[in-house]
């Protein structure tokens, strides 16, 4: 099948996967693995976010990364390796580079009562005390929605439609709110030094809320950067480099960025707030048998979704 080529991500309707008409749910799980066959990429509405929930979760969100640096230090655990907590400024860079993103960031994970692995805790900042509500809130919708776009994968890949349920409905996620912060004086800092260097997402999906400011970029087959835009209702949902193997490539992984704004506007943030979606630890990534044939051999090595995790930790400096 020649890959159809995307001048902006497809948009998809979640109501039509929950359709009790069967034909509305075929063309959507026709759809996104058409998308996810090329670009990787879809604008998804009717998510389970509301406005209200937004609002206040940019708000808490705001308000701890305007605290001062020394305050929210206090929540940086290294013994974490970055997976709860907070993260600062530099600390990640992309796989194969050297230098350090300009973001800071903040983790927050399974809740303690609802886990299969031997998750750490989340670490809560007390100087602003409805962190917890907001964010705890939009981990649980966010996970559910990215249930049911695994479900639809799931049968465009001709697995049982629950494949994913047992894997993913507990497994090792992360709700990341990031803070690109502003750079007073743009001559600073190093020239190839940007707010997130190109790579691919280490989970199986990544479910991405509106960000505040434009510059999500994603790499297109033939080799061109497009702008990743969504509408105001939509969160934008993209394949992860673990559905990638499990897929044999079959869904991509694709690459994207975050570029700085113009010099003039270096001095402005920018927040975004992903969740990523990851399984259990004990997880086979096992490229799939019906992914594998003559005209598509099998290009990744076995590994377990927890050794894939760790390695990737490794590889972009979140750990030694």
């Amino acid at each position: 099948m020649e890959e159809k080529l995307f001048d902006e991500i497809p948009s998809l309707d979640l109501a039509d996967f929950r359709s009790s008409d069967p034909s509305r749910k075929k063309q959507f799980v026709k759809a996104l693995g058409e998308a996810y066959n090329s670009i990787g990429f879809v604008a998804i509405k009717n998510h389970g976010l509301t406005d209200e929930l937004t609002h206040n979760l940019y708000k808490v969100v705001h308000a701890f990364f305007q605290l001062p640096e020394e305050v929210k230090k206090k929540y940086e655990k290294p013994e974490l390796f970055g997976q709860r907590g907070y993260i600062s400024k530099g600390k990640e860079k992309a796989k194969g580079r050297s230098v350090g993103d300009l973001k800071e960031f903040y983790h927050v994970g399974q809740p303690t009562n609802n886990k299969l692995d031997d998750y750490p805790e989340n670490i809560w900042p007390e100087e602003v005390p409805e962190f917890e509500k907001y964010t705890s809130q939009a981990y649980d919708i966010l996970q559910k929605t990215g249930l049911e776009m695994l479900r639809a994968m799931a049968i465009y890949l001709e697995l049982d439609e629950l494949y994913f349920d047992n894997k993913a409905s507990q497994g090792n996620s992360i709700l990341r709110p990031i803070h690109y912060f502003p750079i007073a004086d743009p001559d600073s800092v190093p020239t190839d030094a940007v707010r997130a260097a190109e790579h691919g997402d280490i989970n199986l999906i990544t479910l991405l809320m509106g960000a505040s400011a434009d510059g999500l970029q994603v790499l297109r087959r033939d080799g061109k950067w497009i702008p990743i835009t969504a509408l105001p209702d939509q969160i934008v949902v993209n394949v992860g480099d673990m559905l990638d193997r499990l897929t044999n490539h079959k869904l991509k992984s694709t690459i994207h960025r975050v570029v700085n704004p113009p010099k003039a506007l270096m001095g402005t943030s920018r927040f975004s707030i992903p969740f990523f979606m990851h399984p259990i630890s004990e997880m086979d990534l096992t490229c799939l048998d019906n992914c594998v044939d003559d005209d598509h051999p099998k290009r990744y090595e076995d590994i377990t979704a927890g050794e894939y995790l760790d390695e990737r930790l490794r590889e972009i400096g979140l750990k030694a």
